[in-house]
């Protein structure tokens, strides 16, 4: 499924590319038949790879002339660090703060050996002198330094 999951991500980030608006219209049961997968495969897609974490607000209608309107929230690095700052949760996982990275990365905002240190920076090995009650607290942590990192450099 990691390979159908990457190959809608994709298709629908190129949609997103080529508009001038900043958003998307697609029918949620057309782009199933296009991939030829269930509709709640594309579900899948959409809340783990178009959240607001990643700069992405997602708004739908079901039914028979239903919808799903993908719209890019933020174009300007800045705003888009402020508003992932912003709304952070308290506590990350290592999975989520995993994501948010190669988010940052995939869209330019971090190289390959920034990507590297920052994901070793939040593995639960890192923080193994950490009580594990504890750790997505100061994983939290972490993750808003580095992000606070980036509006420094910007």
């Amino acid at each position: 499924m990691a390979g159908l999951t990457s190959d809608i991500e994709k298709f629908l980030k190129a949609l997103l590319e080529d508009t001038q608006d900043g958003f998307v219209e697609i029918g949620r049961n057309d782009l199933a038949t296009r991939f030829e997968c269930s509709p709640s495969q594309i579900n899948y897609v959409l809340s783990t790879r178009f959240t607001p974490y990643n700069g992405y607000l997602i708004e739908s209608k079901r039914g028979g002339n239903g919808f799903i309107r993908i719209i890019t929230i933020v174009e300007d690095e800045d705003d888009y660090i402020k508003y992932i700052i912003k709304n952070l949760d308290k506590e990350l996982t290592e999975e989520r703060a995993k994501s948010f990275f190669t988010e940052l990365f995939n869209k330019g905002y971090m190289d390959e050996n920034e990507l590297g240190i920052a994901v070793y920076a939040i593995l639960d090995k890192s923080l193994m002198n950490v009580e594990k009650n504890k750790r997505n607290l100061v994983r939290h942590d972490i993750v808003k330094n580095i992000l606070l990192s980036f509006l420094i450099r910007s």
